[in-house]
């Protein structure tokens, strides 16, 4: 009985903690996604990548020219995120804008570096550069809301079953 009470306690406690990016007061808080090259991906392929995105796929790809705060090119996989980031952005966070013949994939984890800051999808594109999210006019576009009700509804369901097995033990 403990052990099962403990894990559904520690389930409850974790959904607690996504609490954090829930509907709070009317305005939606937005977990904050990047577009990035996968660690396994192949230089080559990265490359083709880079060179669609920044010709036919209109990705703004001057923070990674020669000078640029994002030109590396000893990690062409640094390169790739940037440009795979900005893609995704100016595609509207589809799903299939991060892609690249399954060469990236979304992350949470802020992939700027130094002087090479990534754009989120909570941020906005702004030339390259991080907006100020007091600039965003609709704070509701980007990012994934979640739903309060849903998150109430499973700590709610939770708590019912920890109680039910808690008194039929008793």
């Amino acid at each position: 009985m403990t052990v099962s009470c403990f894990s559904l306690v520690a389930a409850t406690a974790a959904m607690l903690m996504v609490v954090a990016t829930a509907q709070i007061g009317g305005q939606v808080l937005q977990v904050e996604l990047w577009c990035v090259a996968k660690n396994n991906a192949e230089d080559s392929s990265l490359q083709t990548a880079i060179e669609w995105a920044c010709g036919q796929g209109g990705a703004d790809c001057g923070p990674i020219q020669q000078g640029g705060p994002c030109n590396d090119p000893t990690d062409v996989q640094k390169m790739a995120s940037f440009v795979f980031n900005n893609y995704y952005l100016k595609n509207g966070e589809a799903d299939e804008a991060c892609n690249f013949n399954n060469n990236a994939a979304l992350t949470s984890l802020n992939p700027s570096q130094g002087t090479c800051k990534y754009p989120s999808s909570k941020g906005g594109v702004n030339n390259g550069r991080v907006a100020d999210d007091s600039s965003m006019a609709d704070m509701s576009r980007g990012g994934r809301p979640v739903s309060w009700s849903w998150i109430l509804t499973f700590i709610c369901f939770g708590s019912l079953l920890t109680m039910t097995r808690i008194i039929h033990h008793l």
